[in-house]
């Protein structure tokens, strides 16, 4: 296990905890390897993790800022974890991982961990089914699952012993075992650290093992879904059901209240709720109109027109109209045209180099953004050179500049702060129409 790459790839914004800077252990990692390694497989070894490893700090971020920033519910309670912590937790995250692939033991529809799998390929294996059935004049609906604070409820004993039923025991279980339990955190607001509290439940958020974990914790929901006809995909927490049906089929509502029920039963079994379920409806053709109304406990579920399956809108016509719809993105650019560093360029110029950087730094950002350029290329290079040469803050300055002495030329109002060069004696460059360069003390 090469733990240098391991040290040089967590992000610093994750181990705010430490009383080192990670950019600086990052920089004098080659000499703290043998340290780290030591640690590491200490822990794997023993199967125990330091306490000081599994104190964590929770800062609360908003989920949208356009919502009331005084419910808790609207903040991500994301931890902050020890950057050797983070390290031990990626060598474990690797190895499990093999040992999975390796052996078969993933969910063949769980498209999260897997090499080649992506929410992209989730949501083409689901769209296409879809699109089949539809091609084959069947109706299909698409049920999309939304669980309340899942990972905060993760019952670690049913983990452990699903850990146990996949083949892993003796000293790697009792590592799990340790990782689980004895847990603390605390809460960072405005300045402020509230008291430890233990985490008797769940995980939280922030963990590099938690998704994955929480991926095999719901495992055996497949059976549940396959039992009564439906297909499924899923991403990490995010759960797809479908199925397709002739037009004219009376049973289908009660089959989708069917297996929600016996799927919220498996889910508080599993300590776990069951908060939002999304029903779309795909007809056959524009011409079918399905109106289901499933009744689960005390809500009921109705069609929507539209659903968002993992950042994309789907439209129950399979369009994706409203996905692709450009006035929010008409609206971003809008704001972005707002900050122009354009804005009174004349004033600028003269002004140092080492002025005018910060300038540059601005379209250097979007310019990466743009071709989708890493932060390290340099986007004046060849091919995007040419295209963005006229773009820097120097040359819109020349340009700006240039102007300006266009319009003193035609007799604009700058007229009294520009001044024609008139030389003291005739020379062939009176009839050039030069300009005076005003003195100007350093």
């Amino acid at each position: 296990m090469d733990i240098s790459k391991l040290i040089l790839s967590n992000h610093p914004t994750t181990c705010s905890l430490d009383p080192i800077p990670t950019h600086l252990l990052q920089a004098i990692s080659s000499s703290v390897i043998p340290s780290l390694t030591h640690i590491i497989n200490t822990s794997l070894h023993s199967g125990t993790i330091p306490t000081a490893f599994k104190q964590a700090r929770v800062s609360p971020l908003l989920k949208k800022p356009s919502l009331n920033l005084a419910i808790l519910e609207i903040y991500r309670p994301v931890s902050l974890l020890p950057f050797i912590a983070k390290t031990l937790e990626r060598v474990v995250f690797n190895q499990l991982s093999m040992f999975l692939v390796q052996n078969n033991l993933l969910d063949s529809n769980q498209f999260g961990f897997k090499s080649g799998h992506s929410t992209e390929t989730a949501l083409l294996s689901v769209t296409e089914a879809l699109r089949l059935a539809r091609a084959a004049s069947k109706s299909s609906v698409l049920i999309l699952l939304d669980l309340s604070a899942a990972f905060d409820t993760v019952n670690h004993q049913i983990l452990l012993s699903t850990l146990r039923k996949m083949g892993i025991s003796r000293t790697a279980l009792q590592w799990f075992k340790s990782y689980l339990s004895g847990r603390s955190f605390r809460v960072s607001w405005r300045g402020e650290v509230s008291k430890s509290q233990l985490l008797a439940t769940g995980f939280p958020q922030g963990l590099v093992l938690g998704p994955l974990l929480f991926s095999i914790y719901m495992m055996s929901t497949g059976s549940v879904i396959q039992k009564h006809g439906f297909s499924y995909h899923c991403y990490a927490d995010d759960t797809q059901l479908y199925f397709s049906f002739q037009p004219d089929d009376l049973t289908v509502a009660a089959r989708i209240a069917a297996c929600l029920r016996d799927i919220s039963s498996w889910m508080k079994d599993h300590h776990l709720q069951l908060n939002l379920t999304e029903l779309l409806v795909v007809p056959a053709s524009p011409s079918f109109h399905h109106n289901y109304s499933i009744q689960l406990g005390s809500s009921t579920i109705t069609p929507f027109r539209t659903a968002r399956n993992l950042g994309l809108v789907i439209v129950h016509q399979l369009r994706f109209t409203d996905h692709i719809a450009t006035r929010s993105c008409r609206f971003a650019l809008y704001n972005i045209r707002k900050i122009r560093l354009d804005y009174c360029n004349a004033l600028f110029a003269g002004l140092p180099a080492c002025s005018i950087k910060p300038l540059q730094l601005i379209p250097n950002a979007a310019a990466r953004v743009i071709f989708n350029e890493s932060k390290k290329s340099s986007c004046y290079s060849s091919p995007h050179q040419v295209t963005l040469s006229t773009s820097s803050p120097s040359h819109q300055i020349q340009g700006t500049d240039a102007c300006l002495q266009d319009d003193h030329l035609r007799g604009t109002n700058i007229n009294s702060l520009v001044q024609t060069y008139v030389p003291s004696r005739s020379l062939r460059s009176a009839s050039e129409w030069r300009l005076l360069v005003p003195y100007q003390r350093g």
